[in-house]
């Protein structure tokens, strides 16, 4: 564990030092600020709307940006290091290869974290200084669902950067394959469910569970639990309906798709010759 830990330190000082904590948290606070504040742009008005409405907005910039941001920030995560040289330094060290792997993992995930915390949490702080009327009680509920589901969904994309990054040799393939992972998590994947949910006329009560195969659409089925008014503008995901799809019983399925890839790139990783 104290190896893990310090390796973990290593990585957060690291995104200290070049910038990625204060860059995710501006771009994200900035964002979030300007989404909260223009959406109702294009109905003629400006401002904040309503609460539903918000996080509505806020979750399909988190779906569209977290994912990306966390791939970009750990593609190379091992073989960066091969490239440069120092992989193989690392594993001179008295720390197993799973060590190395999970404190890397831990030092992106609290980069990711805090950035994401601090960017929303300002959002969400501006929204409750500037808007009128706004239930404080239901908006830092709303937000804290948002930035903690937020954080589970760029932890899983973490994972997946690092199953890429253990399985090439070349950071350019691993760049492109975590582009790859992004289009069709993000983009693709919601088309094609579109395409089923237009062809199936009847009997597609089964339509509902495909949503669990992707983890973008679980973090988009959390931050809609309890918003009614947001099922209007949600997408595919409003065709999910039931106790099965509440925050209850789809965080653990996020940690799910979190512990699958990372526990994929483990078994990779000590098979991977330095």
């Amino acid at each position: 564990m104290k190896a893990i830990l310090t390796i973990a330190g290593k990585e957060f000082r690291d995104g200290l030092r070049n910038r990625w904590v204060l860059a995710i948290a501006l771009v994200l606070a900035a964002l979030a600020v300007g989404i909260a504040w223009f959406g109702a742009a294009a109905s003629g008005g400006l401002g904040f709307t309503s609460l539903a409405t918000t996080l509505t907005s806020l979750s399909t910039l988190a779906v569209f940006l977290i994912p990306l941001i966390a791939l970009l920030l750990a593609y190379d995560a091992v073989v960066g290091e091969q490239e440069a040289g120092t992989l193989l330094l690392l594993l001179t060290y008295p720390l197993s290869r799973t060590s190395l792997l999970l404190g890397k993992f831990l030092g992106h995930g609290l980069i990711l974290g805090v950035a994401t915390v601090l960017g929303f949490g300002i959002a969400g702080v501006v929204v409750a200084l500037g808007a009128e009327g706004v239930d404080i009680a239901e908006l830092a509920g709303g937000m804290g669902l948002l930035i903690l589901s937020s954080v589970l969904l760029g932890w899983v994309f973490i994972a997946f950067a690092y199953l890429i990054s253990v399985s090439v040799t070349e950071k350019a393939r691993a760049a492109g394959l975590a582009l790859v992972v992004w289009f069709l998590f993000v983009l693709v994947f919601d088309l094609g469910l579109l395409a089923l949910l237009v062809s199936v006329k009847q009997g597609g009560d089964w339509l509902p569970w495909l949503l669990l195969l992707n983890p973008t659409e679980c973090f988009r089925l959390i931050n809609l639990a309890g918003f009614e008014a947001a099922r209007s503008v949600s997408g595919v995901t409003s065709i999910a309906q039931g106790g099965a799809f509440r925050p209850a019983v789809l965080i653990p399925i996020l940690f799910a798709w979190i512990l699958v890839p990372l526990g994929l790139a483990i078994l990779r990783f000590r098979h991977r010759p330095a």
